[in-house]
């Protein structure tokens, strides 16, 4: 073979990266900006529930969950400092009632532009219905400082997870992220023994390496991913699966495909919720009764347009689509 055609094939192969990198990928290439590129979230009413929860709340005799807006410092040289979240906590939880036994909690991430609701508003609905559960779990909605970047975004989550072990004596975490979410979900899963649990909603495969420890450690593995979904293919979350097959040695990696869905599952929004709460609550070493099955897990709490209103008023659509 002649150096010409050696270097035509090279040429090739590395266009073939570069344009799967491209439809696989909502990290950031720009520089890191020496600001956020948009206002967090604050202590905002309107995003500490779901719409619909104080109905549900009445309609199931529960009480409502506490939720409260944090600032988690982060260990950082960088410009900011903290990251924001929403943290919700069920009734009467107790650093002491959690202390020595094994806790967990569920920290939830969004996609490239940041936000706290999740893809059609979903994390702002399991929020509510996990802490709200008999046996209900802390559940921390969490932004980013700069969203978008990996390499901030893992900081963030592990700040988070050590204030929740500091604070309420959590020791086990379920990391869930959307999108862009997928990698600080994966590489933070891959780097600490307190992630027990790792759920992607059509994730990118971008900065996903840690997948191949996760599943050296056999964390269970939970994808999701609508099958037109237009920003990031659903072929990324089928590649995320079969990597941890490849290297998983007893370990459970699903993938479920939502037929004719979007980015943000806007179609099956529900159905994901249902999913989510299940696996959650399964890696917390709970099972969801049949009645708070369907007196909470499987209750609507917002409807379409407020999933749309809500994911704006909460800056998840920064950055990111739901086509």
């Amino acid at each position: 073979m002649s150096s010409w055609s050696r270097l035509f094939q090279q040429f090739e192969r590395n266009l073939r990266q570069n344009l799967s990198n491209m439809t696989s990928s909502l990290s950031a290439r720009s520089p890191t900006p020496a600001r956020p590129e948009r206002a967090a979230p604050g202590d905002a009413e309107e995003l500490k529930h779901a719409p619909g929860f104080q109905d549900l709340a009445k309609e199931s005799n529960k009480q409502i969950c506490n939720v409260k807006a944090l600032e988690i410092k982060v260990s950082s040289s960088d410009t900011v400092k903290a990251v924001a979240g929403f943290l919700h906590t069920p009734q009467n939880y107790r650093r002491e009632q959690a202390e020595g036994r094994e806790k967990t909690a569920a920290i939830l991430l969004s996609g490239a532009g940041g936000g706290v609701v999740g893809p059609s508003s979903i994390y702002l609905s399991i929020a509510d219905k996990l802490a709200s559960l008999r046996k209900g779990i802390p559940v921390l909605r969490l932004d980013y400082r700069y969203p978008a970047r990996n390499k901030y975004c893992v900081p963030d989550v592990l700040a988070a997870m050590n204030y929740l072990e500091n604070g309420f004596a959590v020791s086990r975490f379920v990391l869930v992220g959307w999108s862009f979410g997928s990698a600080p979900v994966l590489t933070v899963g891959a780097q600490d023994d307190r992630v027990v649990g790792c759920a992607t909603v059509a994730g990118q495969t971008a900065e996903t390496e840690g997948m191949q420890q996760v599943a050296r450690r056999n964390i269970p593995t939970l994808l999701l991913h609508g099958t037109s979904d237009r920003t990031l293919s659903p072929s990324c979350s089928e590649s995320l699966r079969e990597k941890y097959r490849r290297a998983t040695q007893g370990g459970h990696c699903e993938l479920q495909l939502f037929d004719g869905d979007d980015h943000a599952l806007s179609k099956n929004a529900l159905k994901a919720e249902e999913r989510l709460c299940d696996f959650i609550m399964a890696q917390a070493g709970e099972e969801i009764g049949a009645a708070e099955q369907e007196s909470v897990v499987q209750k609507p709490l917002l409807d379409d347009r407020q999933r749309r209103a809500q994911m704006e008023k909460g800056g998840d659509l920064q950055g990111e689509s739901i086509e």
